[in-house]
């Protein structure tokens, strides 16, 4: 990156100068030339500015990168419950380790978590720092980025996966911003050079484009993936690695937050937990069809999701939306029906385990990743299906 420098002792005609730039980016202000915000850095104005303008490459502070090892991950967890991302992460942190020959820690925060911390020794991480305090006994942001904080002072690893949980929303950004870093939200790839630069995928422009961000200049690198993106690796029956305590000062706890009560939100099997899922799409013309997916499900004992614009028309709630802004699922068999399969939709479910997809559109995206296509009506196919499952079962 660099800059702009405008030498105003060479001005001679402002005017002719400010109508160089094709976005407007210069004004004359107290008789001066500044350059606003508009700037695009195409560098024009040095090209015919007659020597009045000067581009600076600026030099960024090199960082000593062999000062940080290891991939972490941070254990997300209700009361001593991990949520299932923390494996996925594990899993993918330990391929990521394996390129670099580097080792996979994992961060647990929490009160009286010693115990369940036992449990991530069974997926091959070298180390589990465990800050057991009962500050932590609840989930108080400003206390978990204080202990955060500990332990990347501490262990100082290179990159640091997150799962892309509410709390984990919270509390990443937050970390970051303390160590100056950048963060990569709902990354859906990722990879690493052998510089341990984190290589971090994301779709970006509504889903338009797959982006790929680098963050070559800091540590740690900070990363949010969602849950089901990843595969979990196997639970061995041996414990490998240690549990290495992680002590914070006690006046470092300095929350702002007072915790007064917490109250429990009722329990829901959402989407995400479904092992068949039945996908209403554009292609529903009506809301009162919606019968038609919902009885599919039901005869499959299954559940029903739809696409964003079916939430967006009121159809279903948000809870039973798939894709980047809804929820991300990995059901064994998934049936979409008449979802044309763009890519902010096929992120949130590319991972199923068998996709059949029906579409009166032989060129629908959607296609691109389905493992059985089927090219028609779904008014004329979903209801022979649904008798056909019956028919199935009344002989079984």
């Amino acid at each position: 990156m660099g800059k702009l420098i405008v030498h105003n002792e060479r001005v001679q005609d402002a005017a002719a100068l400010i109508k160089i730039c094709p976005f407007g980016a210069m004004e004359n202000i107290n008789g001066k030339i500044e350059i606003n915000a508009a700037c695009r850095l195409c560098k024009l104005c040095v090209k015919r500015g007659a020597g009045v303008f000067e581009f600076v490459e600026e030099t960024l502070a090199q960082i000593d990168k062999s000062a940080w090892r290891g991939i972490a991950v941070y254990v997300d967890h209700v009361d001593g419950k991990i949520h299932p991302v923390t494996y996925e992460l594990i899993g993918k942190a330990k391929e990521l380790a394996a390129k670099i020959n580097q080792p996979v820690y994992a961060v647990f925060l929490g009160e009286n978590i010693f115990q369940p911390a036992q449990e991530i020794l069974h997926y091959g991480v070298e180390k589990v720092f465990v800050c057991d305090r009962a500050k932590l006994q609840a989930f108080d942001i400003e206390n978990y980025a204080t202990a955060f904080a500990t332990f990347i002072n501490k262990a100082k690893p290179a990159a640091i996966l997150v799962g892309a949980t509410p709390v984990g929303r919270q509390l990443a950004p937050r970390v970051a911003a303390r160590f100056h870093t950048g963060l990569t939200a709902d990354c859906t790839v990722l990879d690493i050079h052998e510089n341990t630069d984190l290589i971090q995928i994301r779709p970006a422009f509504g889903g338009n484009i797959m982006a790929e961000i680098l963050t070559p200049n800091h540590r740690p690198q900070m990363a949010t993936v969602r849950y089901k993106i990843m595969d979990a690796p196997k639970r061995n029956e041996e414990i490998s690695g240690s549990i290495e305590p992680l002590e914070v000062d006690a006046e470092k706890f300095t929350s702002k937050v007072e915790i007064l009560s917490i109250a429990k939100k009722p329990r829901e099997i959402g989407i995400e937990n479904a092992e068949i899922l039945v996908v209403a799409g554009r292609g529903i013309k009506k809301k009162e069809d919606l019968n038609l997916v919902r009885e599919l499900a039901e005869v499959l004992d299954g559940d029903f999701a739809c696409t964003r614009p079916l939430v967006e028309g009121g159809w279903l709630e948000p809870k039973r939306q798939i894709g980047l802004s809804g929820r991300t699922v990995r059901p064994k068999l998934i049936i979409t029906c008449g979802v044309s399969g763009s890519v902010q939709f096929v992120a949130g479910m590319e991972h199923s385990e068998k996709i059949f997809a029906i579409n009166t559109d032989p060129k629908a995206s959607i296609f691109k990743v389905a493992n059985y296509a089927v090219v028609g009506d779904l008014y004329e196919i979903v209801p022979k299906l649904i008798e056909k499952i019956r028919q199935g079962r009344s002989i079984a």
